[in-house]
């Protein structure tokens, strides 16, 4: 791409936008998107996005217009909706998790009590009681 005036740049994009919105795309792979409309006016894209921003906005505002969700914004939503979706599912897991960690919780405390008891001799009955083994059950 060759140094050219401000004026020649903001022809170029202005022809690119008018192919882009015709579907008529000559270097580009004609998608509405910023880098594509860069690439359909041979130039670099922090032009459209720090010099000619009334252009870039433009742009975006005539493909709005047309009803058409630029594929960059798109892809985002798409993100979102799944980033939210799995947010509500791991926000799920989460919850039944801290509930087994509070019932778990509980019966260590018990275990604790009764061990207790058991070692100290201050249980109900004060003797002990064996438990069925796993060849009993």
């Amino acid at each position: 791409m060759n140094a050219r005036s401000t004026t020649t740049d903001r022809d170029a994009i202005r022809a690119a936008i008018d192919r882009l919105l015709a579907g008529t795309p000559l270097r580009s792979n004609g998608s509405l998107t910023i880098v594509a409309l860069a690439d359909e006016a041979d130039v670099k894209r922090h032009l459209l996005t720090h010099r000619h921003t009334d252009l870039k906005d433009d742009f975006y505002a005539r493909v709005r217009a047309r009803g058409h969700v630029p594929d960059n914004e798109r892809k985002l939503r798409d993100d979102l909706a799944k980033a939210q979706s799995r947010i509500t599912e791991l926000v799920a897991e989460n919850h039944k998790l801290q509930g087994e960690n509070d019932v778990l919780a509980r019966i260590v405390n018990v275990l604790e009590l009764e061990n207790h008891e058991l070692r100290t001799g201050t249980g109900r009955s004060g003797r002990l009681v064996a438990l069925p083994t796993v060849n009993d059950c």
